[in-house]
């Protein structure tokens, strides 16, 4: 008989957990990665389950359990940690705390933050107190994300920090923003970057909602007028937040690349929705039980198929962090991969529902189909969000296959 690991015990532990803490109404519910408590000061309307289930975990240092003890964490190892998340999805259980302080400010101030930002800011992160967004695109410069203009001139103690980001998901419900600014107008546009943590309670911050074609929206724009920040909100060095920010969009990405490939944020209609239960209702089924229609089954087999194999490649991105390795360019690949697989996904479905999947509103069509319509459309920005799938192709390129740099395009103009 084999001997029982320390991992295999913990694995026992878990379940022992789960059986007891977990609400029964959340147990099958989790369809995606962000799916869950976000917290943050609009926490008091979260459904009272998720509250529970995030106080249970909280009580035990597992709403961030990788983390250290000291910033609210259970000092798990990292293949703990994964085992942790393995066992809450097999039961379709959601993560206690979800939001972009656990995927992508929290390891960048593990990493890079001092230590007084770390004691500040991780424990209310750990704690469900604050929720962050992130301050990046601006008019002008989204791919080209280096040409922002946002600037932030010192004061003594304090920075002054003018201009506008948007495509800012959740800035209207979020407490704190990671920003970047320009500090040095004078250096190249790379070099005169900075990092800088911002409270959105801030007098001089704005925010303004963006209506998506899909009829909802996370999105916002975020204006800066003469924000005073102090110089101490710097993470990292000064004027070295490109890299910072780089090393955060690593995670970002892979954070991304996993959401969608998992069905993404979905309408309550389409929580457990099913393409071949969808194509089976829709075109029948032969003799066999099968789907009729041979080429939509065809097509419906190719998806589940790279799905599969979608989860397991996430699986090793998962298996080489849990071995220490900081996130790099493969993260591009589960963002490209990931987001163009569920624009497929959601373009197939489309075609399944035929006419009924134009639907918009009204009482004509169901409450799926308008759902999926609305779903389908919001699928098509995921090759622009997070960064561009042809900025993941020259990452990949660039920095996988070690294809040299293309012609500058000759510069127009004076």
């Amino acid at each position: 008989m084999a001997a029982v690991t320390e991992l295999d015990a913990f694995r026992h532990k878990v379940r022992a957990f789960l059986a007891e803490a977990a609400p029964a109404s959340l147990r099958g519910s989790a369809t995606t990665p962000f799916q869950g408590f976000w917290g943050g000061r609009l926490s008091a309307g979260a459904n009272p389950d998720q509250r529970l289930w995030f106080d249970r975990c909280l009580a035990r240092g597992w709403t961030v359990p990788h983390w250290p003890r000291r910033y609210g964490g259970a000092d798990l190892p990292l293949d703990h940690y994964q085992a942790w998340k393995e066992e809450l999805a097999a039961q379709g259980l959601p993560l206690p705390l979800v939001g972009f302080g656990l995927t992508m400010i929290g390891p960048i101030l593990l990493a890079e933050g001092s230590e007084a930002q770390k004691a500040q800011h991780l424990p209310r992160i750990a704690q469900g107190e604050v929720r962050w967004c992130q301050g990046y695109s601006e008019p002008g410069a989204g791919s080209d994300l280096a040409s922002l203009r946002t600037r932030a001139v010192r004061e003594g103690d304090d920075f002054i920090v003018n201009g506008q980001k948007t495509w800012t998901s959740h800035a209207d419900e979020a407490d704190w923003i990671f920003c970047l600014v320009r500090t040095d107008p004078t250096a190249r546009k790379q070099a005169g970057i900075s990092f800088l943590l911002i409270d959105m309670n801030s007098p001089g911050i704005r925010t303004r909602p963006i209506e998506l074609i899909s009829g909802s929206s996370p999105f916002c724009e975020v204006f800066f007028e003469d924000v005073q920040v102090a110089v101490t909100h710097v993470v990292g060095p000064l004027h070295d937040g490109w890299r910072v920010a780089k090393s955060l969009l690593a995670h970002e990405r892979g954070m991304v690349g996993e959401s969608v490939a998992a069905g993404g944020a979905r309408a309550p209609e389409l929580q457990n929705y099913s393409l071949a239960a969808h194509a089976r209702e829709a075109a029948g089924v032969d003799n066999e039980g099968r789907i009729a229609d041979p080429l939509l089954r065809d097509a419906i087999l190719r998806c589940e198929m790279d799905q599969a194999l979608m989860r397991l490649t996430v699986q090793r991105a998962n298996d080489r962090l849990a071995l220490g390795h900081p996130p790099g360019a493969e993260t591009s690949t589960l963002k490209l991969v990931g987001t163009e697989l569920n624009q497929r996904r959601w373009e197939l479905a489309a075609r399944i529902a035929g006419a009924e999947g134009l639907g918009w509103s009204g009482d004509a069509f169901a409450e799926r189909d308008r759902a999926l319509t609305r779903q389908w459309l919001r699928s098509r920005a995921n090759s622009i969000e997070g960064g561009t799938s042809e900025i993941q192709r020259n990452i990949l390129a660039r920095s996988v296959l070690g294809l040299p740099a293309g012609p500058k395009s000759p510069r127009k103009g004076p």
